[in-house]
């Protein structure tokens, strides 16, 4: 558009407006002003060519207009679009309905800039949007940040601001008609109200009109859907629409092009500045762990947060340390940010979005509020619910949508802890504790069928435990290999270390101690010891509860090697000798012989090489009664390395070939891999450094892509020793940087001796790293 058209074009909106306002035809006006129809049709399209200042007279003297209205006119022939925007708003000109913004706004830096980032760009752009769709949950504050924003960008739309509250989710149930809004904007518009269409259609058709060469901003809060915003959406590139709902509101910009914003619950640091702002700054420096807290029981959603500000306010002399002790219980938060109102109550705002919910949907985001994970695969939502998964996914889907929850990683779904209080007490009052048990059962054995499954494929010799069959409804993935298996866990670790969590807070004894198992492996090859000692300590418990010695003994003694790797080695010395004890009363030369082999790796960190030797030979024996290849294997690995701290290295290269070639023959991946390492350390003794690096490269290589953490780092150590026998010292500090970059993330002790080899130390005569 050249200049001259888009001084037409905001001559021409002017003209359409007074015209309107007359009450007057195009053909009335045109015969007034000595034209033809066709030529006053080409002025309010701005396709006329006449000179303005003979139509602007024509039209102003046809109109009658003077005063004020005359000199908008005069204006509106002299200035286009931007020149007006350029101008600010004219107090005389359009309607002016936005909100009043908050007193005491707080936070949002970081999406004020990206909504702003929306509008500087060069006016017809093709990234410039006309419509933006500002979407999130309940009470995160999507119609303060838009009014907020609105009332910042005002100035650069002169004709002014309409403003609609749709009631799309609000405690009456009934959204506003497009209709009536419409009706309410073409007043705003100076349009008379006996010439305002009956027909929704022909109000749409004239407001589009009306606002087709205007520059103003529209916003229309509190949608419902698409259909409901599309009708009030204005006609011209130089308008901005702003929309605000619960709902996601995708064919807004399918078909229509907006530019989708959803908000997320405020940052940690934008939720204490809403606090600081209502409570003071002083008073919360006075408590900062009560205020981290705070936040976090708030789940950092600016209208609980504004709820507890307020009850804080207006009690100073409670601290916020007892006000964040009286929301630490789930079932009482809720109530506890009530306000006696509606409109600003936590529960209540929810239960606007939760009630517009289908049957199958709400019962979904119920038993969600049963499920312990701080998020959900589409598979465990498929058994929690009992459902296929494409149904599954479907109301996954569904649930997004309205907000209630979040797609946060590909596949998994969560919400925030406010969210998941609300669907657990939906779940409590709708379904009972029977169903809620029975959806919780499913899950649970998802896991674990899962797990069992996936702990197999992470570490094929393990002795399996014996799991009881699915309840109905529970459906386990299948997961195709080593890589699957470990991507599973990754993916669920945290809603794992919840479940087991759940299972000791309900009772849940089976799964208490089984559970546990599946993940041992796991939590130990990417150092996760901590956590791996937790959870088998509360095994041990549910293991006991239930009375089954087998699984007492599982748990005992991954709780005693958890206790090894963190060098607790009293209380590993406790547990083990407690899980050999409950081997021997249960028989087994197998399992009998795992208990020593972990007794033996005590000893040698305790320095006890002599007893580590005789655990280890005792071990391979049995397991030689045992007939166990995979146990042998493991054995001969055990030997031959306490041989290496022993400085007999021919005994040690022996037995550790021996283990080698064996977990190569049965195909066991981890036990090649230790046992490679193994044999490098011994070679690397005996300075035999080219076959001794050819040896822990191959082994740093397999326990990478098995995602052994600890056990590479021990292979880079070893490797590094290698490269500095042979002189290559670039080499060998590039794999201790490595192995010390590991071994820093586990907070592992050893790593004080890595730092001392990149020093130019020496390593230790005998291996300082663990089996």
């Amino acid at each position: 558009m050249n200049a001259a058209d888009e001084q037409d074009g905001s001559f021409g909106s002017i003209l359409h407006r007074y015209r309107m306002t007359a009450g007057l035809t195009q053909e009335e006006l045109a015969e007034r002003a000595g034209l033809s129809v066709r030529a006053l049709r080409d002025m309010e399209r701005g396709r006329t060519r006449r000179p303005y200042q003979q139509s602007v007279r024509l039209v102003a003297d046809a109109l009658t207009l003077a005063g004020p209205a005359r000199s908008q006119l005069l204006r509106a022939a002299r200035a286009g679009p931007a020149a007006r925007r350029a101008a600010g708003p004219d107090p005389a000109g359009g309607p002016m309905q936005l909100p009043a913004s908050a007193r005491r706004f707080a936070g949002r830096a970081a999406e004020l800039r990206d909504l702003a980032g929306l509008l500087d760009q060069p006016p017809g752009s093709a990234g410039l949007p006309t419509v933006i769709a500002l979407t999130g949950t309940a009470g995160v504050g999507k119609t303060t940040l838009a009014v907020h924003w609105a009332r910042m960008i005002a100035g650069r739309f002169p004709d002014g601001q309409l403003f609609a509250n749709l009631r799309g989710f609000d405690l009456s149930g009934v959204p506003a008609d497009p209709a009536e809004v419409l009706g309410g904007f073409l007043e705003a518009l100076q349009v008379p109200p006996a010439q305002i269409p009956a027909s929704p259609a022909a109000r749409a058709g004239l407001y589009r009109s009306l606002t087709a060469r205007l520059a103003m901003l529209v916003l229309l809060d509190n949608a419902r859907d698409c259909d409901q915003v599309r009708p009030l959406l204005p006609g011209g590139g130089s308008c901005l629409a702003v929309v605000t709902s619960r709902a996601e509101l995708p064919g807004l910009t399918v078909a229509d092009g907006a530019h989708p914003v959803s908000l997320d619950v405020m940052s940690r640091a934008d939720a204490q500045e809403l606090l600081a702002l209502r409570l003071g700054t002083a008073r919360l420096a006075g408590e900062p762990e009560a205020v981290s807290e705070l936040t976090g029981l708030c789940a950092r959603l600016p209208l609980a947060l504004a709820i507890a500000a307020s009850r804080a306010a207006a009690r100073p002399q409670i601290s916020l340390a007892q006000l964040a002790g009286q929301l630490r219980d789930v079932a009482a938060r809720l109530d506890s940010l009530g306000t006696g109102e509606a409109a600003t109550s936590v529960r209540a705002v929810f239960s606007w979005s939760y009630d517009l919910l289908r049957g199958p949907a709400a019962r979904l985001f119920r038993l969600l509020g049963v499920h312990a994970g701080p998020d959900i695969s589409v598979a465990a939502a498929a058994s929690l619910a009992g459902l296929p998964y494409a149904d599954a996914a479907s109301l996954l889907r569904e649930l997004s949508a309205a907000h209630l929850i979040e797609d946060r990683v590909p596949g998994r779904y969560g919400c925030h802890d406010l969210l998941r209080a609300y669907a657990a007490g939906q779940a409590a009052a709708v379904d009972g504790p029977e169903r809620c048990q029975a959806a919780m059962t499913r899950v649970l054995d998802h896991y674990l069928h899962t797990g069992h499954a996936a702990a197999h494929l992470l570490y094929p010799a393990r002795e399996l435990i014996t799991v009881p069959p699915r309840r109905p409804g529970a459906r386990p993935e299948t997961l195709a290999d080593h890589a699957a298996a470990l991507a599973w866990f990754t993916a669920e670790h945290d809603t794992l270390l919840a479940a087991c969590a759940q299972t000791a807070r309900e009772r849940m004894d089976p799964h208490g101690w089984q559970l546990p198992w599946t993940m041992m492996h796991y939590l130990d090859l990417t150092g996760h010891w901590a956590e791996l000692a937790a959870v088998q300590a509360a095994a041990v418990g549910a293991a006991e509860r239930t009375g089954d010695l087998d699984g007492q003994a599982h748990a005992r003694s991954d709780l005693g090697r958890a206790y090894v790797r963190m060098s607790r080695l009293d209380e590993a010395g406790d547990q083990l000798r407690a899980a050999l004890a409950l081997r021997e009363r249960l028989g087994g030369d197998a399992a009998r012989a795992r208990v020593h082999l972990d007794i033996s790796q005590l000893a040698h960190r305790r320095g006890d090489l002599a007893e580590a030797l005789a655990q280890a030979r005792l071990s391979l024996a049995l397991f030689r009664s045992a007939g166990s290849r995979a146990g042998q294997a493991r054995a001969l690995n055990n030997v031959g390395w306490i041989f290496a701290a022993l400085a007999d290295y021919e005994q040690a290269v022996g037995h550790c070939e021996q283990a080698v070639a064996l977990n190569r023959e049965i195909g066991n991946r981890p036990g090649e891999a230790a046992s490679l390492d193994s044999l490098g350390y011994a070679y690397l003794r005996l300075g035999r450094y080219g076959e001794a690096a050819a040896c822990c490269g191959l082994a740093r290589d397999l326990l990478q892509a098995l995602g052994d953490r600890y056990n590479r780092a021990v292979a880079l150590v070893h490797l590094g020793d290698a490269h500095r026998g042979t002189g290559r010292v670039a080499s060998a500090h590039q794999a201790w940087r490595e192995a010390l970059a590991i071994l820093d993330d586990l907070q592992h002790p050893d790593a004080s001796e890595i730092t001392a080899r990149l020093n130019g130390a020496r390593p230790p005569a005998a291996g300082a790293f663990g089996i």
